[in-house]
């Protein structure tokens, strides 16, 4: 695998082609924001009453003044409304929703949870599997599908007529874009070099918050969740108009090189070399020329060899190292609502919570932007951790007895926190996975985000009886990954791992600079030859 960054090298290294095609690859994050921040909104439950009755104050799930010939009250007192639902403007200005269309309020209000787990497990099962098909059929295959499946599932949404239906187009569709994002991530990654690969990627992460703010603004003009499907689809329709040619959107020449087919890359990596002002036959700086190094590949490596997420258990450290980032991905991901959950009630509306996340997630990448290069991932995870355990811990311990502003406070603080752990688990991920398992790598440990975030809705199904319950579990996981991440590696100005036995040699550098830069590895057998000595590299 020693060939592999030589090539990239020859190729002009971070040129001007791969510039802009990293630059380029920051305007699809602005639909694909757009179009899985959309859940918020279909769900959205507005003030209603049952039937017209204007002495009715809104509210739900009252008992009815309306007499029955026979009785049928449920076990709360309330019974069915036979007159119709009445709905007030919707809290996300939608005039039709599937919640108002529908009537998934009271007796049926167990439906609207269920439709939010339903989209979070499409986008964990997309991931996961999807991330999969990264490794074995490419990251721009992966894409254009994905972009495929969700134009059409999200024109399939738009002219549902049937709840269960809806529910397997939500699921499908939550997949599509979620495995699509996931191969645009990769993709971009690998082509950026180590000193632009957290700019790149900030940059995308701020792209697609500019998604999630336009997304109201669209609800507010369109007035109907069908119309604002379709143009949702028309927005990754028109994506894979311009992103599905290969001059928008080539193969990833990392993820070629690194499984074996240097042939499929001669003609990318040519246009990168000619783009960048190298001579792909000649060589003034290098001793051989791009066009000899790809002999050679092609000379050595006849047939592709595709491998397995499952190889991680023959691993010695890189299975350890996904297992904290799933780990520190899942807290952050199902602790979220327990900070929302604060800051709810003293605003009942939906803008509020939505904009402060959107905010916040926007000063999370800028704060990793300036901090994560400077001081390294390791250390702004742990910060980050560290915060958000402080954060979790007070508003559990004293939320009664501490003042509202401290509270709100609190809450914005774990947001933040939340929001930065979540973003910095991702690119750590990414970049310590190698490059024949990077999609996989990245999908399991965006999937334990995912799963973390159903806990929420799974305990809105009850009635939100075991909340306080869930803050405490999290809360509490939360401390545990704080012990984690101290044995994790440094990625900062490191080369991307080719393969398992590079992504292997990570070893686990000293946190403070002035000690000795030896990895003592607690976690490897004594039996294995240097495995308390191997040098740490830090860029």
């Amino acid at each position: 695998m020693e060939h592999e960054p030589r090539v990239l090298r020859l190729a002009g290294g971070f040129g001007r082609a791969r510039c802009l095609l990293a630059a380029a690859s920051w305007l699809p994050c602005v639909a694909l924001g757009l179009a899985l921040g959309s859940e918020l909104l279909l769900t959205a439950l507005p003030a209603h009453h049952c039937g017209s009755d204007p002495a009715r104050a809104p509210s739900t799930c009252l008992p009815l003044s309306y007499p029955e010939s026979v009785p049928r009250a449920g076990s709360d007192g309330a019974r069915p409304c036979s007159r119709g639902w009445y709905y007030a403007q919707s809290a996300a200005d939608l005039l039709r929703s599937p919640v108002t269309q529908r009537n998934l309020v009271c007796e049926d209000g167990w439906k609207v949870p269920l439709e939010q787990v339903d989209h979070l497990l499409g986008r964990l099962l997309g991931c996961v599997l999807l991330g999969l098909g990264c490794d074995w059929f490419g990251r721009r295959a992966v894409f254009v599908g994905s972009l495929v499946l969700a134009t059409g599932l999200g024109v399939g949404e738009a002219l549902v007529a049937s709840f269960p239906t809806l529910l397997t187009l939500r699921l499908l569709r939550g997949g599509a874009l979620a495995g699509a994002s996931l191969a645009l991530y990769v993709a971009r990654l690998e082509l950026c070099d180590p000193p632009n690969r957290l700019a790149f990627s900030m940059g995308a992460g701020l792209f697609s918050v500019v998604g999630t703010l336009l997304l109201p603004g669209l609800a507010l003009l369109a007035q109907d969740w069908q119309l604002l499907q379709g143009l949702s689809a028309l927005a990754t329709g028109l994506l894979l108009l311009f992103w599905g040619f290969p001059a928008m959107f080539p193969e990833s020449p990392c993820w070629l090189l690194a499984t074996g087919q240097p042939a499929r890359a001669r003609r990318i990596l040519w246009h990168f070399a000619k783009a960048s002002g190298v001579d792909p036959e000649n060589s003034t700086e290098e001793e051989s020329s791009l066009a000899m190094e790809l002999d050679v590949l092609c000379a050595g490596h006849p047939q592709p060899r595709h491998h397995s997420v499952l190889e991680l258990r023959h691993t010695h450290v890189t299975w350890r190292n996904a297992l904290i980032l799933g780990f520190s991905s899942l807290i952050s991901g199902g602790i979220k609502a327990s900070f929302l959950h604060s800051l709810v009630p003293s605003e009942p509306s939906f803008y509020w919570p939505y904009f402060l996340a959107a905010g916040l997630e926007a000063a999370a990448t800028i704060f990793l932007l300036l901090t994560a290069d400077l001081w390294g991932r390791r250390s702004v995870l742990l910060l980050s951790t560290l915060v958000l355990v402080l954060a979790s811990q007070l508003l559990l311990a004293g939320a009664q007895y501490l003042p509202s502003w401290m509270v709100l406070f609190l809450s914005v603080l774990g947001l933040l926190a939340s929001q930065t752990v979540s973003a910095l688990s991702s690119l750590f991920s990414a970049e310590i996975f190698p490059t024949v398992i990077r999609g996989a790598g990245l999908g399991l440990v965006l999937g334990a985000g995912f799963l973390g975030q159903a806990a929420v809705p799974l305990t809105t199904m009850h009635g939100r009886h075991g909340f306080f319950l869930q803050h405490v579990l999290f809360a509490s996981f939360a401390l545990l990954a704080l012990l984690c991440v101290l044995l994790l590696p440094e990625s900062r100005g490191r080369t991307l791992p080719q393969s398992l036995q590079e992504a292997d040699r990570l070893c686990r550098s000293p946190l403070l600079r002035g000690c000795p830069r030896q990895d003592l590895l607690p976690l490897l057998p004594a039996s294995l030859p240097g495995a308390g000595t191997q040098l740490a590299q830090e860029g």
